[in-house]
């Protein structure tokens, strides 16, 4: 199903764009997604038979484990959806019940393919605009007006391009001019569809609306007739509100809800992050019995069952599951032997160190340091950070992590807002274009944060 076919080797490389280290995390989840071709090539009878190979990530937060799964997704297109397994609870008690995960994986394809559908239709659906914009520019006569009548009444008055067209021959030059884009200041009267909302409705049920097999919206939305209204728009915005309303004409959205169902059942990715939040202790009683019927709970979806959406029943016998959790108190050996067995790849994400930070800060194609550069770059400042800056950026970070929660990379974001402060205020003002960001400067501008731990707890 990939649309490139990587091979796990490839897979590594990309990922190694843009995460640092946790090469057993990154190996686990490109033979995962290598499989998954594999598995497309076998007989159809075999196909069938073969389950993916579900991963649980162990590791403290922010070493990489949702970029990971999130980055693969990427790769190979695939809808991915990032939950946190603690939102859940057992029926009965207060939360969100299992199988929603499914309906919003099979929502967010949905929109990724109409998305795509659309794109693919979008050169139609602009010609399509542009004949509907020239009607507004010129409207049809009603009537062929006898020759001798053909004078002043017979005209289009262009004010911006101070020309007068006759009417005949008039279409073909009013094109030229709108792709020319000498009439995007125009302003025409456009009829445009209103956002309509139904009347509310609230709907009590245990398992949601998906299951009466309703649409509320769709239903409202066929009983009630369309409005439209009327409003003044410039030629350049009128060509992109008829294009959209082109392109969704344009496409099949059965053909579109097909595709999605079947991009979920063949390549989902559901990424349960903190399921180590829903392994209980040995205590029998309270919260803990909720921990395990959320267990109990996920277990069908992940060893496969059908969910009922608004789209149509949706099988998840073949979504690959990845759980993440630091297991600080726990151990995944505590999930219920049943879930223990649908994971059958476990791997140990590393604690980040400076050096890793130091990477991390100037390697990935999204780093940190890159970023910055860039952002104000915008009001023409160019901000020049020195191999010193950047060491002592990450001694920072992890000095902080070690004295109080350690938060992984996440500590980086907190340390180059807090010294990066004042040149982010006063960027636009400034007289001076480039800034040089050395180790004194970090000293300096966080010597106290990093000395006061009380502080620290709360700045950084």
């Amino acid at each position: 199903m990939s649309p490139k076919n990587l091979t796990p080797r490839e897979i590594v490389s990309e990922l190694n764009k843009y995460i640092i280290g946790q090469d057993d995390a990154k190996r686990a989840v490109a033979i995962a997604l290598r499989n998954r071709w594999r598995r497309q090539k076998v007989s159809e009878e075999l196909r069938e038979e073969i389950a993916p190979k579900n991963i649980i990530m162990i590791g403290p937060t922010g070493v990489g484990k949702t970029e990971i799964a999130r980055r693969l997704a990427k790769l190979d297109n695939s809808p991915f959806l990032k939950i946190e397994a603690s939102k859940f609870t057992e029926v009965g008690y207060v939360g969100r019940d299992v199988e929603s995960m499914i309906r919003d994986l099979v929502e967010l394809s949905v929109n990724m393919v109409k998305s795509e559908e659309q794109e693919n239709v979008r050169i139609k659906a602009m010609d399509m605009a542009e004949e509907r914009i020239l009607d507004v520019l010129l409207p049809k006569r009603r009537t062929e007006p006898k020759p001798e009548e053909s004078s002043g009444d017979d005209v289009i008055d262009l004010s911006k391009n101070d020309e007068i067209i006759t009417q005949d021959g008039t279409r073909e030059k009013l094109r030229r001019l709108l792709r020319e884009g000498k009439l995007d200041e125009r302003i025409v009267d456009l009829e445009v569809a209103e956002s309509q909302t139904g009347p509310m409705i609230e709907i009590f049920s245990s398992s949601g609306v998906e299951d009466m097999g309703l649409n509320i919206k769709e239903m409202f939305g066929n009983i009630f007739p369309k409005r439209t209204k009327r409003r003044k728009v410039k030629v350049s915005e009128a060509m992109e509100i008829l294009a959209e309303e082109e392109a969704q004409r344009l496409v099949d959205m059965d053909k579109v809800t097909r595709t999605a169902v079947e991009r979920v059942e063949q390549s989902g990715i559901i990424f349960l992050d903190e399921i180590d939040k829903i392994v209980g202790s040995d205590s029998s009683h309270g919260p803990d019995v909720s921990r395990e019927g959320v267990q109990r709970d996920l277990l069908p979806i992940v060893e496969g069952s059908t969910v009922n959406t608004k789209y149509g029943m949706v099988r998840t016998d073949h979504i690959l599951f990845i759980a993440a959790g630091a297991f600080s108190a726990t151990k995944p050996s505590d999930l219920i032997p049943e879930l223990q067995g649908r994971f059958p790849i476990r791997v140990e994400l590393d604690p980040l160190t400076k050096e890793d930070f130091i990477r991390i800060l100037t390697e990935p194609h999204n780093a940190l340091v890159k970023q910055y550069e860039e952002m104000l770059a915008t009001e023409g400042l160019e901000l020049v950070f020195r191999d010193d800056a950047i060491a002592e950026i990450a001694e920072v970070a992890a000095i902080v992590n070690d004295r109080m929660e350690n938060i992984g990379a996440r500590r980086l974001y907190t340390v180059m807002e807090s010294f990066l402060e004042d040149i982010s205020f006063d960027a636009p003002d400034m007289t001076e274009k480039k800034v040089i960001i050395d180790a004194d400067y970090v000293k300096e501008k966080l010597e106290d944060i990093v000395e006061d731990e009380d502080l620290s707890r709360y700045v950084l």
